[in-house]
């Protein structure tokens, strides 16, 4: 990580925050408690900590599962195919799903949880990213919400990384 270059913020955890509280707001009324909201790993825990957090405030209270997916490995652009080391933990079957991710980039996570979450039988399935990044070519499918629509630079921060380093950093902040 010597030759890492030093991150510039781009949104501030102030901010942060401030776009989690809106998020949970335009969700907590198409959810019930009985939603299973699904982080996933790694990189979303951040986000999904803070957003399950902010919809009990408003009176929310989902149901918490995880899938782990990955697509980037170490690197800094995605291998064009989607790893799943772990399954859903709890049945879904007949309930609604919300997927929570850090980032919407290429669209191969997000499509990938959501064909697993259909196919173990969730009546419903919704999804949400912090952060939108620009892509040149469509994507299939679009989240149902986005936080923040990211610059197409090279994000670390709140669950974002470098080969695994700077995902504690408290704001979003861009490497290049």
């Amino acid at each position: 990580m010597a030759d890492t270059p030093r991150p510039s913020v781009l949104l501030p955890e102030a901010e942060v925050a401030r776009i989690v509280a809106d998020l949970a707001g335009q969700i907590a009324p198409v959810i019930d408690d009985e939603t299973v909201a699904a982080v996933l790993l790694t990189g979303g825990l951040w986000f999904a900590a803070d957003l399950t957090r902010a919809l009990s405030r408003i009176g929310r209270n989902v149901r918490f599962d995880a899938l782990w997916l990955a697509s980037y490995g170490d690197e800094q652009s995605s291998r064009g195919k989607i790893d799943v080391y772990a399954p859903f933990q709890r049945p879904i079957a007949g309930r609604k799903v919300l997927i929570i991710d850090d980032v919407f980039d290429t669209g191969l996570s997000l499509a990938e949880a959501v064909r697993i979450a259909t196919g173990a039988g969730a009546s419903e399935v919704l999804t949400v990213v912090f952060a939108k990044k620009p892509w040149p070519l469509p994507r299939a499918p679009e989240p149902d919400f986005v936080g923040w629509e990211a610059p197409n630079r090279f994000l670390v921060g709140y669950g974002l990384d470098h080969a695994g380093a700077l995902r504690g950093l408290p704001d979003i902040c861009a490497l290049d």
